[in-house]
Protein backbone atom coordinates (compact mmCIF):
# COMPACT_ATOMS: atom_id res chain seq x y z
CA UNK A 1 0.00 0.00 0.00
CA UNK A 2 3.15 2.33 0.95
CA UNK A 3 4.53 1.33 -2.63
CA UNK A 4 1.28 2.35 -4.53
CA UNK A 5 0.94 5.77 -2.20
CA UNK A 6 4.42 6.63 -2.95
CA UNK A 7 3.85 5.82 -7.13
CA UNK A 8 0.67 7.77 -6.89
CA UNK A 9 2.27 10.58 -5.68
CA UNK A 10 5.34 10.38 -7.74
CA UNK A 11 2.64 10.59 -10.66
CA UNK A 12 1.16 13.78 -9.67
CA UNK A 13 4.72 15.71 -9.62
CA UNK A 14 5.76 14.05 -12.33
CA UNK A 15 3.39 13.92 -14.87
CA UNK A 16 1.94 17.68 -14.67
CA UNK A 17 5.86 18.74 -15.84
CA UNK A 18 6.40 16.48 -18.58
CA UNK A 19 3.16 17.39 -20.53
CA UNK A 20 2.00 20.62 -21.24
CA UNK A 21 -1.85 20.52 -22.07
CA UNK A 22 -1.70 23.55 -24.59
CA UNK A 23 -5.01 25.54 -25.04
CA UNK A 24 -6.36 25.21 -28.48
CA UNK A 25 -6.40 28.56 -30.47
CA UNK A 26 -9.76 30.11 -31.84
CA UNK A 27 -8.27 29.58 -35.49
CA UNK A 28 -7.47 25.53 -34.43
CA UNK A 29 -10.89 24.78 -32.82
CA UNK A 30 -12.31 26.41 -36.26
CA UNK A 31 -10.52 24.19 -38.23
CA UNK A 32 -11.06 21.40 -36.39
CA UNK A 33 -14.88 22.32 -36.70
CA UNK A 34 -14.54 22.97 -40.37
CA UNK A 35 -12.75 19.33 -40.96
CA UNK A 36 -15.67 17.69 -39.43
CA UNK A 37 -17.86 18.49 -41.81
CA UNK A 38 -15.41 19.03 -44.82
CA UNK A 39 -13.07 16.03 -44.73
CA UNK A 40 -12.07 16.33 -48.52
CA UNK A 41 -10.45 19.57 -47.78
CA UNK A 42 -10.04 18.96 -43.51
CA UNK A 43 -7.52 20.68 -40.51
CA UNK A 44 -4.39 20.67 -42.46
CA UNK A 45 -5.47 22.89 -45.45
CA UNK A 46 -7.88 24.89 -43.48
CA UNK A 47 -5.04 25.89 -41.14
CA UNK A 48 -2.56 26.30 -43.82
CA UNK A 49 -4.92 28.67 -45.51
CA UNK A 50 -5.13 31.17 -42.70
CA UNK A 51 -0.86 30.58 -41.81
CA UNK A 52 -0.62 31.27 -45.44
CA UNK A 53 -2.45 34.96 -45.41
CA UNK A 54 -1.33 36.09 -42.57
CA UNK A 55 -0.03 33.67 -39.30
CA UNK A 56 0.05 36.36 -36.90
CA UNK A 57 -3.57 37.93 -37.29
CA UNK A 58 -4.83 34.43 -38.17
CA UNK A 59 -3.40 33.34 -34.87
CA UNK A 60 -5.05 36.24 -32.57
CA UNK A 61 -7.89 36.31 -34.20
CA UNK A 62 -11.55 35.55 -32.78
CA UNK A 63 -13.87 33.40 -34.97
CA UNK A 64 -15.51 36.22 -36.81
CA UNK A 65 -12.15 38.15 -37.61
CA UNK A 66 -11.19 34.38 -39.17
CA UNK A 67 -14.59 34.41 -40.94
CA UNK A 68 -13.59 38.03 -42.55
CA UNK A 69 -9.99 36.81 -43.17
CA UNK A 70 -11.50 34.03 -44.89
CA UNK A 71 -13.45 35.90 -47.07
CA UNK A 72 -10.94 37.85 -47.77
CA UNK A 73 -8.34 35.49 -49.13
CA UNK A 74 -11.51 33.85 -51.11
CA UNK A 75 -11.75 36.49 -52.37
CA UNK A 76 -8.25 37.30 -53.60
CA UNK A 77 -8.51 33.79 -55.05
CA UNK A 78 -11.50 35.15 -56.87
CA UNK A 79 -9.66 38.50 -58.06
CA UNK A 80 -6.81 36.27 -59.65
CA UNK A 81 -8.79 33.70 -61.17
CA UNK A 82 -11.07 36.92 -62.92
CA UNK A 83 -7.28 38.20 -63.94
CA UNK A 84 -6.47 34.95 -65.42
CA UNK A 85 -9.88 34.67 -67.00
CA UNK A 86 -8.89 38.19 -68.42
CA UNK A 87 -5.76 37.12 -69.72
CA UNK A 88 -7.04 33.87 -71.17
CA UNK A 89 -9.82 36.04 -72.81
CA UNK A 90 -7.54 37.76 -74.72
CA UNK A 91 -5.98 35.32 -76.40
CA UNK A 92 -8.70 33.27 -77.06
CA UNK A 93 -9.66 33.03 -80.63
CA UNK A 94 -12.81 30.97 -81.03
CA UNK A 95 -15.76 33.31 -80.56
CA UNK A 96 -17.86 30.02 -78.44
CA UNK A 97 -14.73 29.64 -76.04
CA UNK A 98 -14.69 33.06 -75.47
CA UNK A 99 -18.57 33.24 -74.51
CA UNK A 100 -17.44 30.64 -71.91
CA UNK A 101 -14.61 32.59 -70.38
CA UNK A 102 -17.31 35.27 -70.45
CA UNK A 103 -19.40 33.47 -68.09
CA UNK A 104 -16.52 33.15 -65.94
CA UNK A 105 -15.09 36.24 -65.98
CA UNK A 106 -19.29 37.55 -64.50
CA UNK A 107 -19.26 35.22 -62.09
CA UNK A 108 -15.89 35.95 -60.95
CA UNK A 109 -16.50 39.64 -60.89
CA UNK A 110 -19.73 39.08 -59.11
CA UNK A 111 -17.95 36.86 -56.55
CA UNK A 112 -15.04 39.32 -55.86
CA UNK A 113 -17.82 41.79 -55.20
CA UNK A 114 -19.88 39.65 -52.61
CA UNK A 115 -16.96 38.52 -50.91
CA UNK A 116 -15.83 42.01 -50.40
CA UNK A 117 -19.36 42.56 -48.85
CA UNK A 118 -19.28 39.64 -46.71
CA UNK A 119 -16.05 40.43 -45.13
CA UNK A 120 -17.05 44.12 -44.68
CA UNK A 121 -20.36 42.48 -43.17
CA UNK A 122 -18.39 40.60 -40.73
CA UNK A 123 -16.26 43.47 -39.51
CA UNK A 124 -18.82 45.54 -38.84
CA UNK A 125 -21.04 42.88 -36.81
CA UNK A 126 -24.50 44.30 -37.22
CA UNK A 127 -28.03 42.55 -36.11
CA UNK A 128 -26.94 38.78 -36.38
CA UNK A 129 -23.37 40.31 -35.87
CA UNK A 130 -22.75 40.44 -40.11
CA UNK A 131 -22.76 36.45 -39.98
CA UNK A 132 -26.59 36.35 -41.75
CA UNK A 133 -25.54 38.78 -44.26
CA UNK A 134 -22.32 37.40 -44.80
CA UNK A 135 -23.25 33.75 -45.15
CA UNK A 136 -25.95 34.69 -47.91
CA UNK A 137 -23.06 36.92 -49.56
CA UNK A 138 -20.75 33.84 -49.62
CA UNK A 139 -23.26 31.41 -50.43
CA UNK A 140 -23.50 33.40 -53.88
CA UNK A 141 -19.81 34.12 -54.02
CA UNK A 142 -19.35 29.57 -54.08
CA UNK A 143 -21.31 29.18 -57.02
CA UNK A 144 -18.84 31.23 -59.27
CA UNK A 145 -16.49 27.63 -59.61
CA UNK A 146 -19.54 25.09 -60.39
CA UNK A 147 -21.09 27.91 -62.65
CA UNK A 148 -17.54 28.34 -64.20
CA UNK A 149 -16.81 25.09 -64.56
CA UNK A 150 -20.46 24.34 -66.09
CA UNK A 151 -20.01 26.71 -68.68
CA UNK A 152 -17.31 24.57 -70.58
CA UNK A 153 -18.87 21.11 -68.99
CA UNK A 154 -21.93 21.83 -71.00
CA UNK A 155 -19.90 22.48 -74.70
CA UNK A 156 -18.40 19.45 -73.98
CA UNK A 157 -15.01 21.46 -73.45
CA UNK A 158 -12.04 21.03 -71.47
CA UNK A 159 -11.67 23.80 -68.90
CA UNK A 160 -8.83 26.06 -68.33
CA UNK A 161 -9.75 27.07 -65.09
CA UNK A 162 -10.53 23.76 -63.59
CA UNK A 163 -7.34 24.19 -60.79
CA UNK A 164 -8.79 27.75 -60.02
CA UNK A 165 -12.04 26.81 -59.62
CA UNK A 166 -11.33 23.79 -57.40
CA UNK A 167 -9.01 25.54 -55.21
CA UNK A 168 -11.50 28.84 -55.05
CA UNK A 169 -14.24 26.46 -53.80
CA UNK A 170 -12.00 25.41 -50.67
CA UNK A 171 -11.14 28.76 -50.04
CA UNK A 172 -14.97 30.06 -50.07
CA UNK A 173 -16.32 26.68 -48.74
CA UNK A 174 -13.70 27.76 -45.68
CA UNK A 175 -15.08 31.12 -45.83
CA UNK A 176 -18.55 29.99 -45.61
CA UNK A 177 -18.28 27.18 -42.77
CA UNK A 178 -16.64 29.54 -40.47
CA UNK A 179 -19.28 32.76 -41.01
CA UNK A 180 -22.08 30.29 -40.49
CA UNK A 181 -20.66 28.99 -37.24
CA UNK A 182 -21.43 32.38 -35.78
CA UNK A 183 -25.24 32.35 -36.39
CA UNK A 184 -26.69 30.97 -33.35
CA UNK A 185 -29.36 28.36 -34.36
CA UNK A 186 -33.12 29.26 -33.34
CA UNK A 187 -34.00 27.83 -30.61
CA UNK A 188 -36.02 24.82 -30.75
CA UNK A 189 -39.58 24.52 -31.11
CA UNK A 190 -42.11 23.60 -28.45
CA UNK A 191 -44.97 21.45 -29.22
CA UNK A 192 -48.53 22.88 -29.34
CA UNK A 193 -50.45 21.12 -26.95
CA UNK A 194 -53.60 19.73 -28.42
CA UNK A 195 -57.03 20.72 -26.20
CA UNK A 196 -59.69 18.41 -25.78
Amino acid sequence: MELFSSVFLLLLVVVPTTTTCKPSSTLEDACRSFAVGHPSIGYDYCIKTFQAADKASAAAADLRGLAAIAARIAGAKANATAARVAALSAMERDARRRDRLAVCAEVYSDAVDQLSQAAEDLVRGEGDGGAGDAVTQLSAAMDAAGTCEDAFGEADDTSPLAAEDAEFKKLATIALAVAASLMTPPPPSTPIEAKN
